[in-house]
């Protein structure tokens, strides 16, 4: 995550202000590549593995529901 971060400045009344912004969407596959390893080590179902990787999806990269399923 941190590789794939940038620091961003503002400036406000107050003065500047830094801050770390992170892009999870940009480690996706990696973070895949971790959760398929242990979900084999904890004997995950393929269906328990599905769900953690759409999870991912879902709410962490913020990818956008297609709006036909609501």
């Amino acid at each position: 995550l941190r590789a794939n971060s940038e620091t961003k400045t503002i400036t406000t009344k107050a003065g500047a202000i830094s801050y770390q912004e992170f892009h999870p969407a940009e480690t996706k596959l990696i973070a895949d590549e971790i959760d398929i390893a242990l979900a084999k080590h904890y004997e995950f179902t393929d269906e328990e593995l599905d769900f953690i990787l759409n999870y991912d999806i879902k709410y962490r990269v913020g990818a956008k529901e297609d709006s036909d399923e609501e």
